[in-house]
């Protein structure tokens, strides 16, 4: 063991443990939704709250803790991180109601932006520039793994065993990594002194603290005027930040400002957002689409979602390989082109009674959007920033694509659960006909409410027969109950996607005001690049294509 102490190839594999256990875990989630909501008795507004509150920590904290990894030393804010993730994927795993499993999923985030800014700076501080480059692109497969085991792992796991499992499962990945990491990983070295922005820090968690509590109970509370309010406040306290931040740019600002002078980081930002924001607005729907619309179980809704990662798969190399040849200008252009179409082509096929088919062919198209961004995204971010502001403009570009996360989960939600609302009842109206007289009223009332607390496990509003119904009528009110849930769904599903859509279009045309690359950045005086030169290029390439996945990931949840 002692010949592995320091071994860059055992650290790598001790790092990508927790790095796969955090991007598992965000995937794994999504498909089981109906089960947790089936067992805890779960409202729509509290399964968004599941979600988000992982990635809200993640974006809120993300610079901070690489702030803190070099106070602290890399290796202690890894292994805290992990450590504080195991113990609250646990907790989740033990939860008795959405109170508790909302409030450890928010610990478990903390742990992830603990444990996520160190990985990546760990591998590039203990691989020479001859090998990272490999080790890099073996970090971005572990990331494609992640994405792609997370859907069909969770659905073997909900429809094996439980949903808790899910959970359960990061226990002894967590234990091996950091028992790995104490053993392996070279003792900390402070060679840099932060100040720790405490103000900063708290200004911006509390302005995404009130923009994300409104966005998502907006609906619940018929936006009144105490929701306005936290949307208004946050407005507010976010101003205040940037005037905090601008006050601290001679000195270590938490976002420094001169980094959005360059006009390729700046648009590189939007369309991380984008990308995050149309990621969560395909799998919260479609997860619910597969499983509830369909019928499908968990595990078959889980084999359908890898389609994206195959997608992906088929065009991460060669964007990758493509972006070096000619920039990523028309590639990251393409790329969104794809997955917003890719959207647009769910929303006109979904229907009530369909197959897998009609839905796993958009979704490897999206996928291979999907691939079409990573790389490119990344170069793009960084080709301009100056070195001693790459730490800085890397955990800025990540946390404002975690932020992309939480808006997206934010409005998708609203969206789709006040559309579910009104389409419910109407749903409800159009077919009380096939009910018998005696209790169509109460059929049509139990839809009303049914958009606040939606049972997207039974394939239904969760809305109960009413009393008194004969066993021979039984079956077919249950029948037109459920097919007043399908439409319904369907109903409010394609506006959802066409929202992220548009969302994708935007930063698709952000793309086209990305300034043209012609090797300028990269040699500006057209001499030959000498070996270090390339090794360390192909290493950035490599560690971009990482960075991009990694991104990409979180923002399925």
């Amino acid at each position: 063991m002692n010949k592995l102490r320091g071994n860059p190839w055992a650290i790598l594999m001790v790092l990508s443990i927790g790095f796969f256990m955090t991007l598992l875990d965000l995937t794994i989630v999504n498909i089981a939704i109906p089960d947790m909501v089936d067992h805890l008795g779960a409202s729509l507004d509290q399964i968004l709250w599941i979600t988000n509150a992982y990635t809200l920590a993640l974006a809120v904290l993300m610079i901070t803790a690489g702030r803190l990894g070099d106070l602290r030393g890399k290796k202690n804010l890894f292994i805290y991180g992990v450590a504080l993730f195991t113990l609250a994927s646990l907790a989740c795993g033990l939860s008795q109601n959405p109170t508790e499993l909302i409030t450890f999923r928010a610990v478990q985030g903390l742990g992830a932006a603990m444990l996520l800014p160190q990985t990546l700076s760990l591998v590039v501080d203990v691989f020479p520039a001859g090998k990272r480059g490999a080790a890099l692109g073996i970090w971005g497969v572990v990331a494609g793994v992640s994405g792609a085991a997370g859907p069909s792992v969770g659905g073997l796991l909900v429809t094996r065993l439980d949903w808790r499992w899910i959970f359960f499962v990061n226990v002894p990945l967590g234990v091996l990594a950091v028992v790995g990491a104490i053993v392996l990983v070279p003792a900390p070295r402070r060679t840099v002194a932060h100040r720790f922005d405490a103000t900063g820090v708290l200004l911006s968690t509390v302005a995404l603290f009130l923009l994300s509590f409104g966005l998502i109970e907006g609906q619940k509370y018929a936006w009144n005027g105490w929701i306005w309010a936290m949307i208004g406040g946050s407005a507010a306290v976010g101003a205040v930040f940037l005037l905090h931040q601008r006050g601290r740019q001679a000195g270590e600002p938490l976002v420094p400002f001169s980094l959005f002078a360059d006009r390729n980081f700046s648009l590189m930002n939007v369309v991380g957002i984008a990308i995050s924001f149309g990621l969560v607005g395909l799998f919260l729907p479609i997860t619910v689409y597969l499983q509830s619309v369909l019928g499908f179980s968990a595990l078959k809704a889980g084999v359908v979602l890898i389609a994206l990662s195959i997608g992906t798969f088929a065009t991460a190399g060669p964007a990758s390989v493509l972006t070096a040849r000619l920039g990523g200008r028309w590639i990251l252009f393409t790329g969104l082109v794809l997955f917003g179409g890719g959207l647009v082509w769910i929303a006109a096929v979904a229907k009530v009674g369909g197959g897998w088919l009609p839905v796993a062919v958009p979704l490897v198209v999206m996928g291979m959007g999907a691939g079409c961004t990573f790389t490119p995204m990344a170069n793009e971010v960084m080709r301009n920033v100056p070195p001693r502001l790459t730490g800085a403009a890397s955990g800025v570009n990540n946390a404002l694509r975690q932020v992309g996360s939480v808006l997206g989960a934010a409005v998708i939600g609203a969206v789709l659960q006040g559309r579910l609302a009104s389409s419910l009842e109407d749903q409800a109206h159009r077919r009380a006909g096939a009910v018998p007289p005696a209790f169509r009223d109460r059929f049509e009332q139990g839809f009303d409410q049914a958009g606040k607390h939606l049972d997207v496990a039974g394939g239904s509003s969760g809305t109960k027969l009413p009393a008194g119904v004969p066993a021979a009528q039984a079956h077919r009110l249950q029948e037109t109950a459920d097919a007043v849930f399908g439409h319904a769904f369907i109903d409010a599903m394609r506006p959802t996607l066409l929202v992220a859509a548009g969302v994708l279009a935007l930063g698709a045309l952000s793309c086209l005001f990305v300034r043209r690359f012609e090797g300028e950045s990269a040699n500006p005086h057209g001499v030959p690049l000498s070996q270090e030169e390339v090794e360390a290029a192909e290493a950035d390439g490599a560690g971009a294509a990482a960075d991009g996945a990694a991104a990409a990931a979180p923002a399925q949840g």
